[in-house]
């Protein structure tokens, strides 16, 4: 991946999204809330793999801005955990793939990995290790954080301020 364009697409690639720059950043996250959406996503039939079996949800996170739906985006579904909630995860109806979450009062999407090229640089943190499954371990490859990092709520502030502090839609979602 470069810091031109990339894009992320669906399994059955009927749903494309497009991004433009470089993400935010790339991490791992361990959350109740990434636990349990992912089990729920991945015990639908026919549903790709969105959590592993450490019970990390793997992300890139990247500026609102900077990602717009050019193909399929009424194939979108929104799934959230508690209807009155901010987070929603977006899943192409077409082929039961984990697409993105969306902190609607953020200004950045969490883009599941598994959307994206080879080319994407590996993780460069874990968050909110403290909520991981009981008995797993975590390797020392990276850093592990119990909850989210200073590191972490920089970069996203950082790229907030870079966008003049707006929270835009995404183009082409619903």
């Amino acid at each position: 991946m470069t810091e031109g364009h990339t894009s992320a697409s669906c399994r059955c690639g009927k749903v494309e999204l497009e991004i433009v720059g470089a993400p935010i950043l790339h991490g791992i996250c361990y959350c109740a809330s990434c636990q349990e959406a992912g089990r729920r996503h991945q015990a639908t039939p026919g549903a790709d793999v969105a959590l592993a079996e450490d019970g990390g949800t793997d992300y890139v996170l990247y500026r609102k801005d900077r990602v717009r739906c050019v193909r399929g985006g009424e194939l979108l579904e929104e799934r959230r955990l508690d209807p009155k909630s901010p987070t929603r995860r977006l899943y192409a109806r077409c082929c039961n793939t984990a697409m993105f979450l969306d902190f609607t009062k953020g200004h950045w999407l969490s883009v599941y990995r598994g959307r994206l090229p080879g080319t994407v640089p590996p993780a460069t943190m874990r968050v909110m290790t403290a909520a991981r499954p009981r008995g797993v371990a975590l390797p020392d490859d990276m850093v592990n954080h119990p909850g989210v990092s200073a590191k972490f709520m920089l970069k996203l502030l950082g790229a907030w301020a870079a966008m003049g502090f707006r929270r835009p839609a995404v183009e082409g979602v619903p």
